[in-house]
């Protein structure tokens, strides 16, 4: 399995914020009030990257030899994929609410900084996601056996 690059992320984050002020336009344009992310988003975003965490420590630990027992590998690799995807979403939702705010302070009246709060959360805490993610996936990554067969070598 391969690492999340900075490819995707940025990837994820682009479309996030076209999402976003894609959303509020529509929504101002059909005489609505724009996109509030709920005050809870945030919070799940960083009990996400938390969990995340807290799932890859044990990995970490069996694989460094302090843990009790050997790796499974199968678990290993669940846990590296929920960080690899929890690190796409937290991209996501970070550029969404960078479009939410992109499109808010291009306003002739840019609205107040509390009414702003929860969108400037939502990126903030959308981004500590992708970080923790990171360090999950970082934390779930196996050591390479010494008896690996490498590419190419003798086999004789």
């Amino acid at each position: 399995m391969k690492r999340t690059g900075a490819g995707i992320l940025l990837v994820a984050a682009a479309l996030g914020v076209a999402a976003g002020f894609l959303l509020d336009q529509l929504l101002t344009s059909s005489g609505r009030a724009t996109f509030t992310p709920v005050v809870t988003l945030p919070i799940l975003l960083v009990l996400l990257g938390a969990v995340v965490v807290v799932l890859a420590v044990p990995i970490r630990q069996a694989t460094r030899g302090s843990g009790r027992g050997p790796v499974n590998p199968f678990r290993a690799v669940r846990v590296a994929m929920l960080a690899k995807a929890s690190s796409i979403v937290g991209a996501g939702m970070t550029g969404l609410a960078l479009g939410l705010l992109l499109f808010l302070v291009t306003r002739p009246v840019v609205p107040s900084l509390g009414s702003m709060a929860t969108v400037i959360a939502t990126a903030v805490c959308g981004a500590l996601l992708v970080a923790a993610a990171l360090v999950a996936e970082h934390l779930c990554t196996l050591r390479k056996d010494d008896d690996d067969e490498q590419p190419g070598g003798d086999d004789a």
